[in-house]
């Protein structure tokens, strides 16, 4: 325990029931606020939420934990921006400290053709409810004073996107409020416990097998990160995901003056500072395709170098530690939300690089798409569907789906 645990949260265990009404398999913070919506907003208590390892423990406990809703399609902007929105109001609602600070995001242009991008990002996003505005140069330097305009001689910086409602929180904490709140209306999440198969009659999904028993359910949710093809392919359901490793890496303590999140889509590299003082930066997928959570050296290379041509006082400091989560990365790069035409069985995934900004809004909607049996017009956009449709919503909106 230290000093970010929080002292109060109550975690309560139960014993597995032999059925639920929802059974929700991956325990991370989209499975536990889907639970926590449904059981809040609805009425919805008799569910569980399956996590094979611990709560967190996967891509939830591994990301750069950036909110943001600064993306490049309306229907990506309107999403995400209800989901800052509720990232606003989480701790109140909770009554626990996630850590929810606003810093504002700067989104950085080195080139003629960036600084057109960056208007016409700030243009769009702010129509659509993410108010954003284009700064010059002499603007991103008064907004960060550490950033080297010059860019090393080689990536000049030109102006840039300013997200003033881009914020952060604890990673862990979120998903610890969602599951505490959660537990108290009577939800039961289960760790330690695999999915092993699916139960069926026909073709309908009927419940799970679990490496501790079958249990039953009206309806089965996959809310997995990296190995959700595979549960998928239970329900004999072919995805169109490939999942990529996305590493990150935090520095030793810097003094707590670096104040926005710092971002460019041409260097492909991201960086912030933590409660702490640490630099906490990324940068783009593993190219290869891989379930791998090895991190290596290349990247810190690779990465560093980009961070320290655009804040060069990184150059004094020392890495302190390095992990990598897996991306869910769909053909469009945008999620994948909504019941899947395999009766019983619906999904949350595609997240690729930006599943923690959408957790609020993500559980919410997906709590009542279940509790209604009617797609929410905020999600409606992001059906399975759409690639058949030839609906899709191309957006490469951060560094990391590059």
């Amino acid at each position: 325990m230290n000093e970010f645990v929080e002292r109060l949260i109550g975690l309560h265990w139960a014993e597995p029931k032999p059925a639920y009404d929802v059974v929700i398999v991956g325990g991370g913070g989209h499975g536990l606020a889907t639970a926590y919506y449904l059981a809040t907003r609805h009425g919805i208590n008799n569910v569980c939420v399956l996590e094979r390892a611990y709560i967190g423990g996967g891509n939830s406990g591994r990301n750069t934990t950036v909110i943001r809703a600064n993306y490049g399609i309306p229907e990506a902007v309107r999403f995400y921006q209800h989901s800052v929105d509720l990232y606003q109001g989480l701790e109140e609602e909770t009554e626990r400290s996630v850590m929810h600070r606003a810093k504002g995001l700067l989104w950085l242009a080195h080139s003629e053709m960036g600084v057109r991008a960056e208007r016409a990002r700030a243009e769009v996003n702010t129509a659509f409810g993410a108010k954003t505005e284009f700064v010059s140069a002499q603007e991103v330097k008064e907004i960060c004073p550490q950033i080297d305009l010059s860019g090393g001689g080689e990536w000049p910086v030109m102006g840039g996107s300013h997200y003033r409602a881009g914020a952060t929180a604890r990673h862990d904490r979120v998903v610890w409020a969602y599951a505490e709140g959660a537990m108290r209306c009577g939800v039961h999440v289960h760790q330690r416990t695999a999915v092993t198969g699916l139960l069926k009659d026909g073709d309908r999904v009927i419940g799970v097998k679990t490496d501790k028993g079958p249990i039953a359910a009206s309806l089965v949710l996959s809310a997995v990160g990296g190995q959700v093809t595979t549960l998928a392919s239970m329900a004999g359901l072919r995805l169109p995901i490939r999942s990529h490793p996305l590493q990150a890496f935090v520095t030793n303590h810097y003094g707590l003056e670096f104040d926005p999140i710092v971002a460019s889509a041409d260097l492909l590299f991201y960086a912030s500072q933590t409660a702490r003082g640490e630099m906490l930066m990324g940068a783009e997928i593993d190219r290869q395709p891989s379930y791998s959570y090895r991190s290596g050296h290349p990247f810190i290379q690779s990465c560093a170098l980009r961070a320290m041509t655009l804040l060069p006082f990184l150059r004094n400091l020392k890495i302190l530690r390095q992990w990598t989560g897996v991306c869910d990365m769909s053909p469009d790069y945008s999620p994948i939300m909504g019941f899947t035409g395999v009766d019983g069985f619906a999904i949350t995934t595609g997240w690729g690089t930006w599943g923690f900004k959408g957790i609020p809004a993500g559980g919410e909607q997906m709590a009542l798409l279940i509790a209604s049996g009617e797609v929410p017009e905020l999600i409606a956009p992001f059906a399975l569907d759409r690639f058949a449709r030839d609906r899709t919503l191309a957006d490469r909106g951060s560094a990391g789906t590059h």
